[in-house]
This record gives C-alpha cells, sequence and structure tokens, in this order.
C-alpha cells in the first residue's frame, strides 16, 4: 500500500493559492471556518487524511493526470457555476428504483435530499420517472455477467431534450448497467460536462452483483429484438440496503461535482477521488477535503457549519421530510437505512466542533 503524502506548505498553496486576490478572499472566511480548512494541513489530522493506493488498479495509477488544486479550479474560464435562473438541479430516473411505486418514490427522495444537504442552497428537484421505453435507448446483455444493459451515450441525449431552460444540470440515475459502446464491457456513468448533464447506474452496488447467483443474470439462451422493451417489464432490481444508499449517495454527488468543474482529487481522502472499482470506491469518504470543500464553496457561496448541520439531519433523520411510521402503517417502511452513515456521522459531529469552537 502506498501513502500518498503531501507536504503541508504544497497543500497550503493547493488551499489557499499564491495569487493575492484569493488569498484575500480565504481571510473572509470566520477564524472557525479557517480552522477547519487548514486542519487537512497536519499530518496528523484526524479529519483529513492521506490518500491511500492499493493496487496498481486504483485510480491514480492508472490514469496519471496532474492535481487540480484552488487556483486552477478558480481561473477555469469554462467551469459551470449556478446562476439566479439557472440553478436547479433535476434528478430524472429511468426504470424501476425498488419493489412498487412507493419504495421507488422514496429511495429517490431520500437521494433528492441528500443532494440538497450536500449542494447546500441549492434546489434539487425530481422529474417524473420514465420507464426505459420512453427513452428509445439501445440495450443488450453482457456477454460475461449476462445482465442486461442499456446504453449511455442515447440517455445523455434522451436528456438533452428532457433539461428544464432553469436547470444547472440534469442527472439521471438507474438501477440498470450502462454500457457506453459497444466493445466496452460496462460503464458507472458517462457525463457531459459543457451540456450539464450525467446519466449514472447504481446496478453494481448490489452487495451480489458478482455472484453467480445474481438474480439479474438472465439465461444464456435469451434472445433480444430491438426496440422490444417488455424484457425491462419485472426486470430484477435490488434490495435499498444502507450500503446501496451510501454508494448512491457518494455517486450522485461525485459526478455533480464534476459538473461543477471539480476534478478528481488527489489531495487529501475525498468523495471526489477517482476510482475504478467497487473496492476502492467504498474507501472513499463520504465528504469532501477541505481543497474541494473551498471549490464548491467558491460556487455556492454557503455556510461550512450550515451546510453540514444539514447533512447531520439528513443521516439523523429517521425518515424523508421527517415523517415518522405509525405503528398501523402498512406501506413500505420509510425509516432510512443509515447504519452505514455512522461513521459519516461521528465526522460530522467533530467538523461541527470546530467550527462552533469546541473541543472534540
Amino acid at each position: 500500500m502506498q501513502v500518498i503524502q503531501h507536504s503541508p506548505e504544497k497543500l497550503q498553496v493547493a488551499l489557499v493559492s499564491s495569487r493575492r486576490d484569493l488569498v484575500e478572499r480565504y481571510q473572509k472566511f470566520s477564524r472557525e471556518e479557517r480552522r477547519l480548512l487548514e486542519e487537512g494541513l497536519y499530518p496528523d489530522s484526524t479529519l483529513f487524511g492521506p490518500i491511500t493506493v492499493h493496487s496498481d488498479s486504483d485510480w491514480i495509477r492508472s490514469h496519471p493526470e496532474p492535481p487540480q488544486d484552488f487556483l486552477e479550479f478558480y481561473s477555469n474560464p469554462y467551469r459551470s457555476t449556478p446562476v439566479k435562473g439557472l440553478s436547479t438541479v433535476y434528478i430524472q430516473t429511468v426504470g424501476s428504483f425498488g419493489e412498487g411505486d412507493a419504495v421507488s418514490r422514496q429511495y429517490v427522495c431520500w437521494l433528492q435530499e441528500y443532494c440538497e444537504a450536500f449542494y447546500y442552497g441549492l434546489a434539487v428537484k425530481v422529474l417524473e420517472p420514465v420507464p426505459v421505453s420512453a427513452t428509445g435507448c439501445a440495450f443488450r446483455v453482457n456477454d460475461s455477467t449476462r445482465n442486461l444493459q442499456i446504453h449511455a451515450g442515447d440517455l445523455l441525449c434522451y436528456l438533452k431534450k428532457r433539461k428544464p431552460k432553469d436547470a444547472f444540470c440534469i442527472v439521471g440515475i438507474t438501477m440498470i448497467d450502462l454500457y457506453p459502446r459497444d466493445s466496452w464491457n460496462f460503464v458507472f456513468g458517462q457525463a457531459s460536462l459543457t451540456e450539464g448533464m450525467g446519466i449514472f447506474s447504481f446496478a453494481r452496488y448490489d452487495d451480489n452483483f458478482y455472484s453467480r447467483s445474481y438474480k439479474g443474470r438472465l439465461w444464456k439462451g435469451c434472445k433480444l429484438s430491438p426496440g422490444d422493451y417488455s424484457v425491462f417489464s419485472g426486470y430484477y432490481i435490488p434490495p435499498i440496503t444502507s450500503s446501496l444508499l451510501l454508494r448512491s449517495c457518494k455517486t450522485l454527488t461525485h459526478e455533480i461535482g464534476h459538473i461543477f468543474g471539480i476534478k478528481h482529487c488527489q489531495w487529501l481522502k475525498c468523495v471526489m477521488q477517482g476510482s475504478n472499482h467497487l473496492e476502492e470506491s467504498d474507501r472513499r469518504p463520504l465528504d469532501l477535503c477541505p481543497v474541494c470543500l473551498r471549490k464548491l464553496q467558491a460556487a455556492t457561496g454557503f455556510k461550512m457549519a450550515e451546510r453540514y448541520k444539514a447533512l447531520l439531519r439528513w443521516i439523523e433523520d429517521g425518515s424523508s421530510s421527517g415523517e415518522r411510521r405509525s405503528a398501523t402503517d402498512s406501506g413500505p417502511p420509510s425509516f432510512k437505512p443509515t447504519e452505514a452513515f455512522e461513521e459519516s456521522r461521528q465526522w460530522l459531529r467533530k467538523c461541527l466542533c470546530v467550527l462552533e469552537d469546541e473541543i472534540f
């Protein structure tokens, strides 16, 4: 295992910059906010640790690219920033997201509320769900895993037509696996940053996806007919577990971060780190490192404490929109399965202690 440990001096420049106007802008943060951001400069920090590389298949080894500091992000003339009239994040679901409409709506509502907390200050809206057939996308059966896949590029074309006029971005999400072209095995997602849109699949976040007992595998003799979308009717959708919800929240916020112009993080452990596989993705924390946090704050202008409080409320609220399930309610469970978020909950409390000038 390799530990990528940058010097405090290098991290300081990445975070603050040496450009006078950006240094002055940094000084406008409160003393507590600067204290939190500068936690990442110290090798013994309990809040922000170094990135670890576990194998040659990890992202940093297989995709070498220069790191993006705050100056590069801020100076990029092509990065997207929400402005009045173009400040809403739209989520478009494609296909089913659970056993029944109520489960599907509940899960998507949790994702919407999490995005609103993560991108604090922006409105996040969910468009009416669409079946796969409505998109007119190509589809196939994967030769190796024998699961259904839908064409990512076709879905992006569909999203472009669906993008509302007041959208900062539109992101499509699906529980069906994706492929970008015939020669590729699969892709977790695909985006067009200039168009402000992306499509992402959570199919491979099912703990059983790579097992032979995966219920989404089709028998080898199964023949598909182009344009016959009946094969998606009743197709297997993984159960909504705590780990699936955690992975979905990570992916959705990571990919929207790219639309803001935030590149893959190479400074500290961060949700914006790249990942080539599920094990590497699971190692990423749920939130941003100080360098990427400053980038997002520059784009949206939130108060750090208010954002962290919103994220903590999302984890600690037992149900969507604060509505508790009654003993006589026979509908689907409304309590968020947040057991997998416990480490993040404790981390958020520590961050708030710093921002509220308390000892943790």
